[in-house]
């Protein structure tokens, strides 16, 4: 093992033996059960992890997370993660969060290819062409990345909204919020984009899925 790796098990005795002083009984009960009440849709980046900059402990914060914090119906994972959270987990909040100087979505709005993740980000390109208007003003680089970064998540919060899981949830009754954050990696802080969405009144009539029973 290199010593590189051994310092993450160092790392890991010396956080597991501090939790443990904090509360001796923490992870006895945390192996019986996890009870989240949010799921976490966010970013694969390194600098944005999610139990910390929300202060949670493990246990506390359901995580999915993937390169620009996209959600496909089509993305088998991201779905299952979904559905296991809405369904079994019963989190009453699903929190969507992206953050300002994504190198995924810059990656998708540049004109060279980057691989296989191309096919990836294609999503994040449609969004910047449906919205072309609005990157017409806006000369500065970084300024552009950022605003289609928050774009990005409005789309993605619409995405989980438009999923039968999260719309069954709501015609059985079930207490659901669904968010759009960003965080700023410069400062350490997030920020709401737009209002929650509690329920199918609030989203289009075109993207409601009834059960039929």
């Amino acid at each position: 093992m290199t010593n590189e790796l051994k310092q993450l098990f160092e790392n890991n005795r010396a956080w597991a033996n501090k939790i443990t002083r904090l509360d001796p009984s923490f992870f006895n009960k945390l192996s019986k059960q996890q009870n989240p009440e949010y799921l976490w849709i966010g970013c694969s980046d390194s600098r944005v992890p999610a139990n910390e900059i929300v202060g949670l402990l493990p246990g506390e914060l359901f995580v999915h997370r993937n390169v620009a914090n996209i959600v496909l119906h089509t993305d088998l994972n991201c779905q299952s993660v979904l559905q296991y959270a809405t369904d079994v987990l019963r989190v009453k909040h699903i929190i969507v969060c992206g953050h300002y100087g994504c190198g995924g979505v810059d990656a998708a709005i540049q004109d060279k290819s980057h691989g296989l993740i191309d096919n990836w980000l294609r999503h994040i390109r449609d969004i910047y062409h449906r919205s072309s208007d609005r990157f017409q003003q806006i000369a500065d680089d970084e300024q552009r990345v950022n605003l289609l970064c928050e774009l990005n998540v409005l789309q993605q919060r619409a995405n989980v909204c438009h999923t039968n899981i999260v719309q069954a949830a709501w015609e059985r009754g079930q207490p659901l919020s669904v968010h759009g954050w960003i965080y700023s990696v410069k400062d350490g802080l997030l920020q709401t984009l737009g209002e929650s969405i509690d329920g199918l009144q609030q989203i289009p009539s075109a993207y409601r899925i009834r059960s039929g029973e």
